[in-house]
């Protein structure tokens, strides 16, 4: 006997319009949603974003939603204007599971950055006089505390100019270039450059899966824009099939170590409930350039939510730039197996030689003090190779009142465009 469907007064409706755009930013993809859209606590906002990305109900393909079945498109920025002095707008990034009803708000995500300044300035959140070709946007991410600044260009109306002739590996269209600088980047989640003050350890992996016997590997545990735990890949156990199940599992058995040891987790369960952070890369030697492309320091094989990254996250970038400026660490080791370390920028942006250090770690980089008493701003470009092409990072070093080196600003460069504005229907 079929059951009779209540009548119309007898139905609630549990429909929603969410007002969002979908833009495409650096080689990641998500929604963009102005804050005043979302229930007033963050504590609320779950159901809403996983219906709209379609993570609901643990749906592996968000069929049913925006997302797009895989890490680096399954992302939103919620975005407001900001009370902050000197800051124009602040954003919250989360990282949405696939497959899973889970919200990772532990850290940033540089590519989806790389799109708040473009929106800021379509949504009207910052205003562009016209005529000026460039602007300057200050933003502030909630999830670590920390600053950045975009230059973004303008057209002649005060708008997002998104066409431009800069490509990017992971994009085939080109576009206008948007410089992203991560302003005193070091310490996101753990408060220092090097949680554990070690630029090299020993990360000794106890009870590992799939039967694999205890082990050992060579890290730097780096937190620079998002706290990553950078593998020696000459130090990885062999005998396992790259890619493979237990293969992952041992990444997976890697990075949570690398989270206990960083103080980001207080034992491995824990460890195993955040995905997000700290992020795993491996690290080995630049192989010489053979397509004509400009050399590089170092290799990255990134992985991200536990799977291979087809590129190399942005905060990545960051993070491993700012590694490789650091005598010691697995990053500068291997950029000194590749025979090539990027010289200094000189005031008038041409390269100058490269920068030698003794054991303590300090180096001659920095020679002119300034007005505050500390060392004046040197840069260095460093140029990382990944899956998809290259990265360059240009690290802006300075030296403290001690003689300890410090990072004062990591800048790269993407492209952002907005793919539709529109409203996402959502049932709660």
């Amino acid at each position: 006997m079929a059951i009779p469907e209540p009548a119309p007064s007898q139905r609630i409706c549990r429909r929603h319009k969410l007002p969002a755009s979908l833009m495409r930013a650096g080689t990641s993809r998500g929604l963009f949603i102005h804050r005043k859209y979302l229930p007033a606590s963050q504590d609320d906002w779950k159901p809403w974003i996983l219906a709209a990305m379609g993570s609901k109900n643990n749906d592996a393909r968000q069929i049913d939603g925006v997302g797009g079945a895989t890490s680096t498109t399954s992302k939103v920025c919620v975005v407001s204007p900001s009370t902050r002095p000197g800051i124009d707008v602040d954003y919250t990034f989360i990282q949405v599971a696939v497959g899973k009803e889970s919200l990772d708000f532990s850290g940033n995500c540089g590519n989806m950055a790389s799109g708040i300044g473009p929106f800021a300035v379509e949504e009207g959140l910052v205003k562009a006089q016209p005529g000026n070709p460039q602007l300057d946007i200050s933003i502030y991410n909630t999830n670590t505390g920390k600053r950045l600044i975009e230059t973004v260009e303008i057209d002649e109306e005060g708008h997002y100019f998104d066409e431009g002739q800069y490509t990017m590996p992971g994009v085939k269209t080109p576009g206008s270039e948007v410089k992203v600088a991560f302003v005193d980047p070091a310490g996101s989640m753990s408060g220092a450059l090097f949680p554990t003050g070690l630029r090299e350890e020993q990360l000794v992996v106890a009870s590992p899966r799939n039967g694999v016997l205890p082990f050992q590997v060579s890290v730097s545990l780096v937190d620079a824009a998002n706290p990553f735990v950078l593998v020696d890949s000459l130090s990885m156990p062999g005998g396992l099939t790259v890619g493979s199940d237990t293969y992952l599992d041992l990444v997976e058995d890697i990075r949570r170590a690398g989270a206990v040891q960083m103080g980001l987790a207080t034992d491995i369960g824990s460890a195993a409930q955040v995905k997000g952070t700290p992020k795993l890369a491996f690290i080995s030697a630049a192989q010489p350039s053979t397509d004509g492309h400009r050399p590089t320091d170092v290799f990255v094989a990134a992985m991200s939510m536990q799977k291979p990254h087809p590129s190399l996250q942005l905060t990545g970038a960051v993070c491993i730039g700012a590694a490789a400026c650091m005598p010691g660490t697995v990053v500068s080791k291997a950029a000194e197996g590749s025979q090539r370390l990027s010289g200094l920028l000189t005031p008038d942006g041409s390269e100058g030689s490269g920068a030698e250090s003794d054991d303590s770690g300090k180096s001659d980089l920095i020679t002119e003090r300034n007005e505050s008493g500390l060392f004046g701003p040197n840069k260095r470009k460093i140029r990382l190779a990944h899956a998809s092409g290259q990265i360059e990072v240009e690290v802006k070093l300075r030296m403290g009142s001690e003689g300890e080196m410090m990072v004062e600003s990591c800048s790269v460069s993407r492209t952002a465009r907005k793919i539709f504005d529109g409203q996402v229907l959502i049932n709660l």
